[in-house]
């Protein structure tokens, strides 16, 4: 419910992507916001009123003269006690009434008519070549400058049979952006590089040796920092999960992969957080065939050799980030991240009880510095991730 007891206002103007604005429409209710959805005369082309009403449960608005308003002025009502408003699609045609200031139907009056310190947000959706034409460039440019946050769009099929930018994006993607904005952006302007998942580390082409992180942790906290404002860059060991939008994955395997991607995109980073659980060895001998039982059942003798230490390799830099690692322990917690912490030679540390929480969507955390630890109470990973978040944001250098 990240969205619970928040009032978004849902324009949605002319154009075949209205279908995935029912999807976003649903998507904001179960984040728990209200959803009062207001409509062009071209929208109504592509989705009807009645679908939008019955996905939302409040009335549709597309009459500027609506009755239904006591004082006759939705343009001025509908906006006064909302949070947001997302206009997705936005059309060209009603880029170009926003960029100029028109207002020759409810939405457009509705948003020249809106507190100056609402929030509009615009999912463009249009052809190719309509995206790309000089007109529609120089309004987007004079709705950034106004203020105006331009979500997306993105480049693929197109209903018209093209290919290229102009697609809406997904509601999925929208829901993120909306959850965002009304996260404080205390990360703003900054990098921030991340490691999460498990790595695995072969014993032969079919066998090998991993852990049971999910990643989940990891992608929570890359989730955070771009929802803070982060440029951030998430190095994932194999999980299934899909990378948060807005942030650049790249996959490894193996602790030595992941080491070599660490180290070769470190430079110029803000904030370094360790989060994967990476494997202290490999194995040395490892067979480039399957290895089978003797005749006697028995298995070849496996020879293990030390992994790189990823953290330690980047707190030991003379230009290093602001490193923060993690420690899945399985007892001990207060002694062995204490030690850990003051061992890595970083300012902060975050530890858990692994077996608690791998898989699981909830985490309980300690945090570890020079002054001693605090606990973060058991809770969902996401809300545990924008606390981190905003201790890491705290704790940096300006």
């Amino acid at each position: 419910m990240e969205l619970k007891d928040r009032k978004i206002v849902l324009g949605l103007t002319g154009g075949v992507a209205c279908y995935k604005s029912a999807e976003l429409a649903r998507a904001l209710v179960k984040a728990g916001a209200s959803v009062q959805v207001v409509m062009t005369a071209a929208a109504t082309q592509f989705i009807t009123t009645v679908t939008m009403q019955a996905l939302t449960g409040h009335t549709v608005y597309a009459d500027q003269w609506d009755a239904r308003i006591p004082n006759n002025m939705p343009h001025i009502d509908l906006t006064r006690d909302a949070d947001a408003v997302v206009i997705a699609p936005c059309s060209a045609d009603f880029l170009s009434k926003l960029a100029r200031g028109g207002c020759d139907d409810l939405l457009s009056t509705l948003c020249v008519a809106r507190p100056a310190t609402l929030p509009l947000m615009v999912a463009p959706a249009m052809n190719v070549e309509m995206w790309q034409n000089p007109a529609t460039r120089r309004n987007v440019a004079q709705l950034r400058e106004d203020g105006i946050a331009i979500l997306g769009p993105a480049a693929g099929e197109q209903a018209c049979g093209e290919v290229g930018m102009g697609r809406m994006l997904e509601p999925e993607a929208l829901l993120a952006e909306v959850i965002a904005s009304f996260v404080p952006k205390s990360l703003a302007g900054r990098k921030v590089l991340i490691t999460a998942g498990p790595t695995f580390e072969p014993i032969d082409p079919v066998r090998g040796i991993t852990n049971l992180s999910s990643g989940k942790m990891g992608y929570a906290i890359a989730r955070a920092a771009r929802e803070a404002g982060a440029d951030v860059l998430l190095i994932s060991g194999p999980t299934s999960l899909a990378a948060p939008y807005g942030v650049q994955r790249i996959d490894v395997l193996t602790a030595r992969d992941m080491h070599a991607a660490v180290m070769a995109r470190v430079a110029g980073q803000d904030a370094f957080i360790a989060v994967a659980a990476v494997a202290d060895w490999r194995v040395a001998n490892a067979s480039e065939q399957k290895l089978k039982k003797d005749a006697n059942g028995g298995m070849p003798a496996l020879r293990f050799e030390q992994n790189p230490d990823i953290l330690a390799s980047v707190a030991a830099l003379a230009n290093k980030p602001y490193c923060v690692g993690f420690a899945a322990e399985s007892e001990n917690l207060l002694e062995y991240g204490r030690i850990k912490r003051e061992r890595k030679g970083i300012p902060l540390l975050v530890g858990n009880i692994g077996p608690q929480t791998f898989g699981s969507d909830r985490n309980e955390l300690v945090l570890f510095d020079e002054h001693g630890h605090v606990a973060l109470p058991a809770a969902d990973k996401h809300h545990l991730a924008r606390q981190l978040i905003t201790e890491i944001a705290r704790r940096l250098p300006a």
